[in-house]
């Protein structure tokens, strides 16, 4: 079950990343075929992002009501349908409610995902999360590829192409994902925020994660901006971008094996150190050579977190709360998305390129101070038969 289970998760985020061609082009597709203004057009990708926020709590609360298998469907052939109105949508308010659609829907797979491989047993998850990691990744260069080529058939293309990606990932769920939720007791349903409320080691590791997305997200909204402030155009920083993916899809499988094992909360303190001092490097390097250092520090620092953060939350995840903690975790990364960039910008437009670079490094330490204060909760948790008190009996439901 274990293999199918990861084998059928991997085809299902390896599809749905190559085929998500849409996004990219959005705000030009808004701004050009739609004549909205770039105001405008940004708010209509800040439905997207609303969206996205929701359907990670969406998401793990639906996978432990109604199975993982039937919220990841739910999901795919919603986010088809929106994706399809939001290409066909001519008025703003339809605009509006299609982009909020492709959010809510379209990343309601990765809680459930997530939660998917956090019921594998304890042993087995690093590896899956990180197989899961590298697929999406592979995934996301096949779009950026692909997307650039089908745009020059017109805008309404990148829509029919993602939504047809969202039915073959359904497809594939259909036929190769097993069902995995844990069969419940006659116990009465626990709420999640009580729990959450007395559990400190989880509501830790989310702020620490969420502020470390933030200054993760820095590479995509303000240094673009800092590059091109040095004369360095588009072209340089796609070049910095994609040497991120090719790091990414050569090092990550060796990264799984290396963090094998070893002391999860020493091994986050060093990547978040890695990617802070990546970052401050950008506030004195000059060149394509010096930006391409720091994003190499900064790439490494995001392959050990990446690597780490499925199984690290799985493990401080209740059995019968397990979709709905992911869900939290998960939304981290929304909401650091949300944030970053709007504290970023600001920050770079009153206070300068050194300063937002400083306090990139400056978080990078203290996001590694936090998280090795939290190393011994993080052992005993890893190490519990059961991550905190349920009220479930666990077997596992395989379809």
């Amino acid at each position: 079950m274990t293999t199918r289970l990861v084998r059928g998760l991997m085809a299902t985020r390896f599809v749905s990343q190559a085929g998500g061609v849409a996004k990219s082009f959005l705000v030009l597709y808004l701004t050009q075929e739609r004549g909205i203004s770039p105001t405008t057009a940004g708010a209509v990708i800040a439905m997207i992002g609303v969206g996205d926020i929701a359907s990670q709590l969406l998401g793990g609360w639906l996978s432990d009501r109604i199975g993982r298998r039937r919220t990841m469907l739910i999901g795919f052939l919603g986010g088809a349908a929106a994706l399809i109105a939001l290409g066909a949508a001519t008025a703003l308010p339809a605009i509006c409610t299609a982009a909020l659609g492709v959010g809510l829907m379209g990343e309601l797979f990765r809680p459930v995902s997530s939660a998917a491989v956090a019921d594998l047993p304890p042993q087995e998850r690093l590896s899956a999360f990180g197989l899961l990691f590298w697929a999406a990744n592979v995934g996301s260069t096949v779009a950026t590829v692909a997307a650039g080529v089908l745009v020059r058939q017109g805008y309404g293309l990148l829509f029919w192409v993602n939504a047809g990606a969202a039915l073959v990932a359904a497809m594939i769920v259909w036929c190769c994902v097993p069902e995995t939720r844990p069969v419940r007791s006659a116990e009465p349903r626990r709420a999640l925020l009580p729990v959450l409320l007395r559990d400190p080691v989880m509501v830790a590791m989310t702020a620490i994660h969420i502020v470390y997305f933030a200054m993760f997200v820095q590479v995509f909204s303000t240094l673009p901006l800092i590059m091109a402030g040095d004369g360095l155009g588009p072209a340089k920083y796609a070049a910095v971008l994609a040497l991120n993916g090719i790091v990414i899809i050569t090092v990550q499988p060796l990264a799984v094996r290396l963090l094998k094992g070893r002391d999860t909360a020493t091994a986050l303190a060093v990547s978040m150190l890695l990617a802070g001092i990546g970052g401050g490097l950008t506030a004195v390097v000059q060149g394509g050579a010096g930006y391409a250092t720091a994003i190499l520090l900064w790439t490494l620092g995001q392959i050990g977190v990446s690597v780490l953060f499925g199984a690290t939350f799985a493990s401080l995840a209740p059995p019968d709360l397990r979709g709905r903690y992911m869900g939290v975790a998960n939304a981290t990364w929304s909401v650091g998305a949300v944030l970053g960039p709007l504290l970023g910008t600001a920050l770079l437009a009153h206070a300068g390129r050194t300063t937002l670079w400083l306090v990139s490094s400056a978080l990078g330490l203290t996001l590694a101070i936090a998280v090795r204060r939290q190393a011994g909760s993080l052992r005993a948790r890893a190490t519990a038969k059961t991550p905190l008190a349920t009220d479930t009996t666990l077997h596992p439901a395989i379809d």
